[in-house]
């Protein structure tokens, strides 16, 4: 009998990214590379294109004037700030056509956008450096659920409906009944698709950062910033450390998400155009 483990790796293994995105990272992957050949695979796909660009000229970067080539994106917020979001635009496109009745896709990436607006913005508050990466990082870190959602969808639906009953977290629920989380196959997925060492461990140890030990500051913000894109916000939802950790405070935090939420709908529209926010 397969397992349910063996059920999502198997959908897993069949999900590919856009060969747009594909031929970006080999450009990238190679020493002395050019920005026109950076440029190229991605303006080879409109669709990346367009997303990539409506990103760049949306409120999250604030830039003055109209970014209206690839080459120009990448000469304004840089090589890396680009592929990170062709990755998370490509991303979204490997799962365009999941079906809704399966689950709620712009509810799903709403909430998503939400976590890596906050990520982000907590970041910032912290004084890093290149915070634009957690945006990507809090977008991804639920992947896992999608797929588990295509191979196992009346276990997912059956956990969500304990965890409302119980008011248990959902991934205590799946842990018990499906003997896996979604944290544990979002990792599974950001190692196939050779995805970097920091969004596998912000995926994988979201609900417990304690856990990370390569990149736990970029760990324990996307933790909190998956609590902050909570409907409401409980503090009780955060490891006991992950303030301490940060040097955030609750008052910070609270002053992130309203400043997260006038973005959500802004952002998600850049990336989803046919969809409408949840």
């Amino acid at each position: 009998m397969i397992s349910n483990w063996e059920q999502v790796i198997a959908k897993a293994r069949l999900i590919s990214l856009p060969e747009a995105y594909l031929r970006l990272k080999k450009v990238l992957d190679q020493p002395n590379f050019s920005m026109t050949e950076v440029a190229i695979p991605i303006s080879q796909d409109p669709a990346l294109t367009a997303r990539l660009l409506r990103l760049v000229n949306s409120s999250f970067y604030g830039l003055s004037g109209t970014i209206d080539t690839v080459f120009r994106a990448l000469t304004m917020i840089g090589t890396q700030q680009v592929h990170d979001l062709a990755l998370a635009t490509a991303v979204a496109q490997s799962f365009d056509r999941m079906d809704n009745n399966i689950m709620d896709m712009s509810r799903f990436w709403r909430d998503s956008v939400m976590c890596g607006l906050a990520a982000s913005n907590l970041a910032r508050t912290c004084g890093l450096a290149g915070c634009e990466r957690l945006f990507v990082a809090g977008l991804l870190h639920d992947i896992g659920h999608l797929v588990m959602y295509q191979s196992i969808p009346e276990l997912c639906q059956q956990s969500l409906l304990m965890a409302k009953e119980t008011g248990k977290p959902l991934h205590l629920i799946e842990r018990e009944l499906i003997g896996l989380d979604s944290a544990r196959v979002g990792g599974a997925l950001m190692q196939q698709w050779q995805f970097p060492g920091s969004l596998r461990e912000t995926t994988e140890f979201h609900l417990d950062p304690a856990q990370a030990l390569l990149y736990p500051m970029d760990t324990y913000l996307v933790h909190i910033a998956v609590a902050l894109a909570e409907e409401d916000f409980d503090e009780a939802r955060l490891q006991a450390d992950s303030l301490k950790y940060t040097g955030l405070s609750v008052d910070q935090c609270l002053g992130v998400r309203q400043q997260t939420e006038e973005d959500v709908v802004n952002v998600f529209n850049c990336l989803f155009p046919l969809q409408k926010a949840g």
